[in-house]
């Protein structure tokens, strides 16, 4: 059942009060849904055009309207912000009255006029015409509480950008953070690459994935959990840098930090290993930071996070011990990790079955517990445990460990990175270590994916890999409570 929009006043009457103005709005010689209007300008365009500029053409949604007797003035409203329009009677004549006797908030207008700035100082078309471009049946929410309900904000995101000024402004933020990322690895030698949503098996990261069917082959695919397989075929076909915007789903929980559809950029680089990523991750990171923010300072839920001075760098190992006196390397099965752990009396938070997980499983819970909330400016946490990370390169000197490291801030996984694993025999041996354990009932483990070996048994140069979760990353920089708020249109349970 629909909710509602908090009315005042009956909506069905609202709505036929509406309806009814269409015939005289063909009577006054407009059409109530017009094919088009040519604009000169955008609203944020001709709010900068100096005083006296004629001509002006500019449309947008009527978001307020107030008549003064034979003078009027109103907003109109766009994406980017809204302008101020001003009419008087003796310039429009019966128009002016149309305009008086047929406009709605909400409704969609074009106007023409001069430019000039009022005695407030607000920028202003003093409008010599206008064109009706369409009707809307549906009343705004009232205009100084907007949708109140988080929920219908959500579902009714249309609503929440013509209402809230924050939610516009996150928006467009988000656009300004994919579009400064996206320039600096162009610019740094990456070519932007597809990979396929639909695939054979779910590799590439460690999670639940959704299956569906194709009809035309008759055969079970799942939804991509990540692009990463394929972008390293890329980089074994000959590209030296690739990268992907990819849209990625994983069939497991939600909450504040977690969404099961997302969007996870990937990058892969030739002849890089960890270290070259981390040193190329923190000066991407303060470009970004100055670039969108112009401070390497942000805040977020009243939290100072500070992404100047040089990132702390902690192996795995140390930190699990400092947080909590478990060290890894001393517990080499799940049995003897586990019997650590509830010693110490640490119970794992987790909607995956504990006594089915693997050890690697087991050291990433451990981790996400006694660690990982507590770190607050951005840290590079490396040398993940071998058994974590399926897909790296074993460390020359310790090969328990791998080369990789995850970039946190403020609790949040940000970024997750390798030097990538390209021999395919080690692999080999990787893939059948997580299908034993998913035969034990891990379902945290990946699948065995041939087609994969065989790319690498034709050779890969050395490689060093990333991959960041896009929604987390605008969500810190815009002060974001849940992952939801900086999707558009989030996933909802049916109405």
């Amino acid at each position: 059942m629909e909710q509602p929009l908090e009315q005042p006043v009956d909506l069905n009457e609202q709505m036929q009060v509406r309806l009814e103005k269409i015939p005289g709005i063909r009577t006054a010689g407009d059409h109530p849904y017009a094919e088009r209007f040519e604009r000169t300008h955008r609203l944020h365009e001709a709010a900068a055009l100096p005083d006296d500029t004629t001509g002006v053409r500019v449309a947008g949604r009527v978001i307020a309207l107030r008549f003064f007797g034979k003078l009027a003035f109103g907003h109109l409203y766009d994406i980017e912000g809204k302008l101020q329009f001003a009419m008087q009677k003796n310039k429009l004549g019966d128009r002016f009255n149309d305009i008086k006797r047929l406009i709605d908030i909400g409704d969609f207008i074009g106007v023409t006029g001069t430019m000039i700035t009022t005695k407030t100082g607000e920028k202003t078309v003093d409008i010599d015409g206008f064109t009706f471009l369409s009707k809307t049946l549906r009343p705004l929410p009232e205009k100084f509480h907007g949708i109140t309900d988080p929920e219908l904000r959500l579902r009714k995101r249309y609503l929440d950008l013509i209402m809230s000024e924050e939610s516009r402004e996150r928006f467009i933020k988000r656009t300004k953070i994919i579009r400064t990322i996206r320039n600096y690895l162009d610019n740094h030698g990456f070519t932007e690459i597809d990979t396929p949503v639909l695939t054979n098996k779910a590799t590439g990261a460690l999670a639940r994935p959704f299956m569906t069917h194709h009809n035309a082959l008759d055969i079970d695919i799942y939804l991509r959990i990540a692009p990463e397989t394929y972008l390293k075929r890329a980089i074994a076909g000959g590209f030296d840098r690739v990268y992907e915007f990819a849209r990625s789903f994983r069939n497991e929980g939600m909450d504040a930090s977690h969404l099961p559809d997302f969007t996870l950029l990937e990058y892969y680089c030739a002849y890089w290993n960890y270290v070259d990523n981390m040193n190329f991750t923190e000066t991407l990171f303060k470009h970004l930071l100055e670039t969108v923010s112009g401070s390497l300072k942000c805040t977020y839920e009243d939290t100072e996070i500070d992404f100047g001075g040089t990132w702390p760098r902690y192996s795995f190992r140390e930190l699990i011990l400092k947080d909590c006196g478990i060290d890894i390397d001393a517990c080499p099965t799940r049995e003897a990790l586990m019997a650590e752990i509830k010693q110490r009396g640490i119970t794992l938070e987790t909607d995956v079955d504990v006594a089915k997980a693997g050890r690697g499983t087991l050291i990433d819970l451990l981790y996400k517990k006694v660690s990982r909330p507590q770190l607050v400016n951005p840290t590079f946490i490396t040398h993940h445990p071998l058994d974590l990370s399926p897909l790296a390169r074993k460390n020359d000197e310790n090969p328990l460990v791998v080369d990789r490291f995850q970039l946190v801030v403020n609790g949040w996984e940000v970024v997750n990175a390798y030097s990538e694993l390209v021999d395919p025999v080690d692999q080999t041996e990787r893939f059948k270590q997580q299908a034993q354990a998913r035969a034990q009932g891990d379902t945290e483990t990946m699948e065995v994916d041939n087609d994969f070996l065989q790319c690498m048994e034709y050779g890969m140069p050395p490689i060093s890999g990333w991959g960041m979760g896009i929604d987390r990353i605008v969500a810190l920089l815009t002060n974001a409570s849940t992952l939801r708020d900086v999707i558009l249109f989030p996933l909802m349970r049916p109405e």
